[in-house]
């Protein structure tokens, strides 16, 4: 029996079915600081969002990480910048399997995600993708490949949109009370 893989999952069934949904932010970020590779300052993390492998999820400052989305970070990690937005039941796979392997082999990739980007509500970014700074993702598109910076993407598999203005200097700052 490998103890640190029972202590892992028990470590992640806490926070995705317990701690998670509990509408206290102070408990759910104090938890969050100790389970997740990193958290940075002024981060917020909605109520029902759910981490595969907390350890390898590092969260930059000042994001908002809306309700319920998921952040796979079972083999693989995530990186987030600064000032990322990522809006509810988002999606952030790491891992998954090879569809030409004959023996359904894993497949997968980190995924990096640098300052001011913004996923719209249940965008999914595939493994080994890059959003470069500033990009946005439309709601419900499909990330397979990595986003230039400043660029708009949406669709699936999501494609160009337009350019995004490059002088971006807000700061988020949001935590609302119950969520």
């Amino acid at each position: 029996m490998n103890y640190r893989i029972i202590a892992g999952s028990v470590v992640n069934y806490s926070y995705n079915h317990l701690i998670g949904n509990l509408p206290s932010r102070k408990l759910r970020m104090a938890y969050l600081k100790a389970y997740l590779a990193e958290i940075g300052a002024g981060t917020s993390v909605q109520m029902g969002c759910r981490f595969l492998n907390g350890r390898k999820v590092h969260l930059g400052s000042h994001n908002v990480i809306n309700f319920g989305c998921l952040f796979d970070g079972r083999h693989y990690p995530i990186y987030t910048g600064a000032n990322v937005s990522i809006g509810p039941e988002a999606t952030i796979l790491t891992l998954g399997h090879d569809p030409q392997s004959p023996h359904f082999n894993d497949k997968g990739g980190e995924i990096i995600i640098k300052d001011y980007v913004w996923i719209g509500y249940r965008a999914l970014i595939l493994p080994g993708v890059t959003l470069g700074e500033g990009a946005v993702v439309g709601a419900g598109a499909v990330v397979t490949k990595d986003v230039e910076p400043y660029t708009i993407v949406a669709g699936n598999p999501a494609r160009f949109i337009k350019k995004r203005q490059t002088d971006l200097e807000y700061s988020l700052k949001y935590q609302p009370w119950l969520l």
